[in-house]
């Protein structure tokens, strides 16, 4: 019995890694774990066909891994139910531990420009709780209005240049994005860092702290 029962767990494991074995899916998996979206969004935003993207999203439904509901002609989804983000960050973290050059591309090493310092959860909570940083949220504004930080301060990295007047020299900048292996943090911090700010990254992005239990803000 117990070896019939462990077979089709196995089973089970292995059909789940046939629904996350394509980039696409988990690239559309990261853009959901932002929030809740249409399908054309997530589309765009993994650039693929609208065709294409509504395949891959049921695939990843079939699975439990997103949930969808329909609003009017839209069809929105959301993530499923159970630990997805934590999923996630396991498949980065052994992605991490095998392919060394990943970790060198996140730290900004590869690039000749120099590491950025990447600060822990723990790390930012403490520093937060000192008031000796700012919290900056490099997201498009849409993914901000659906959840960020507490406190963070919203500029996305597109206009980042145009508004650094808007952010205090006095203060280190702790940028975040989608992820530990979202580029628009990274960016974020180097340009800053060019412009003789004192910045540094979150190691890892909004899904992980809100997967964590830890508060979360909305827009209204």
């Amino acid at each position: 019995m117990a070896d019939r029962t462990g077979q089709q767990l196995y089973a089970q494991a292995a059909e789940l890694a046939r629904a996350l074995a394509s980039p696409h899916r988990i690239a559309l998996l990261e853009h959901v774990a932002q929030g809740e979206r249409p399908v054309e969004r997530l589309a765009a935003l993994a650039g693929l066909s609208m065709a294409n993207a509504s395949q891959h999203l049921q695939h990843l439904r079939r699975a439990g891994l997103v949930l969808a509901r329909r609003e009017g002609k839209n069809v929105l989804y959301r993530l499923g139910e159970g630990p997805v983000v934590p999923l996630l960050a396991a498949l980065r973290a052994q992605v991490a531990h095998t392919h060394a050059e990943v970790m060198a591309l996140v730290t900004g090493g590869e690039n000749g420009m120099g590491a950025v310092e990447t600060v822990s959860r723990d790390e930012l909570l403490s520093r937060l709780r000192d008031e000796t940083v700012l919290l900056l949220d490099v997201r498009p504004e849409e993914e901000f209005a659906q959840g960020h930080l507490p406190g963070a301060v919203n500029v996305p990295l597109d206009a980042l240049e145009k508004r650094l007047a808007e952010l205090p020299r006095d203060r280190e900048v702790i940028a975040y994005c989608r992820g530990p292996y979202c580029m628009l943090s990274l960016d974020a911090a180097l340009l800053l860092q060019r412009e003789g700010l004192a910045a540094s990254r979150l190691s890892d992005g909004f899904p992980d702290w809100k997967a964590a239990g830890l508060p979360v803000e909305r827009l209204n």
